[in-house]
């Protein structure tokens, strides 16, 4: 099963053409998850494969170009790679980069071979299969808080929720559909039955998979 993990570190550099490099993966640190990515974790990865592909939100369906260049540095995964801006996905990626709307990187990967050092969960080998552009904000311990608020029991905003849905996967019309009818009334405090309980059960039950 193929796993994922966010990184709150800005695009380093795009320019007019596309091209674009940054950070994917940092080395040492635990995320907010518990994990930490061993420095050398990709390095039989890449061995036998030289570029992966750019999806946006992980969205297999919305390829916006591919990353050329991987390397492991002292500091993570460095990546370097085109956006293919003339695409209906590439070109509102560009936009959206152009703009800081978007302005982090994530990972997908295979865990092959992990150890636990206490609580944290560290990652030793990992099969890289893409690096996503995703709306990481540059203070992610408040996007954090709002997760572990609705696992606990509370309610995100209409806006935090829509950009849950938009990392899930889902376009920009659909998570608005979505957080619009599912959670609106909920919001406003409306009863929702076993309609609204249910839904916010499935949410808690995603956010916890």
């Amino acid at each position: 099963m193929m796993e994922r993990s966010a990184f709150a570190f800005e695009v380093k550099n795009l320019d007019e053409a596309g091209y674009i490099e940054g950070v994917a993966a940092a080395y040492g640190n635990v995320d907010y998850g518990g994990d930490r990515i061993v420095s050398g974790a990709f390095a039989k990865s890449l061995q036998a494969k030289s570029s992966v592909p750019m999806l946006l939100f992980h969205d297999m369906r919305r390829p916006i170009g591919r990353w050329g260049k991987i390397a492991e540095t002292d500091a993570g995964l460095s990546v370097e790679g085109k956006i293919s801006t003339k695409t209906r996905d590439g070109g509102e990626a560009y936009e959206l980069v152009r703009d800081k709307a978007l302005s982090g990187l994530s990972i997908g990967y295979d865990l092959l071979r992990k150890r636990m050092d206490g609580k944290v969960r560290e990652l030793i080998e990992l099969d890289l299969h893409e690096v996503s552009l995703v709306s990481v904000g540059m203070n992610p311990l408040a996007t954090i808080t709002d997760v572990k608020n609705i696992r606990e029991g509370g309610l995100p905003s209409l806006s935090q929720f829509e950009s849950f849905l938009r990392e899930a996967g889902f376009s920009k019309s659909e998570a608005t559909a979505i957080a619009g009818k599912g959670l609106s009334h909920l919001l406003r405090g409306e009863p929702g039955g076993a309609t609204g309980a249910d839904f916010l059960s499935a949410l808690r039950a995603g956010l916890s998979a």
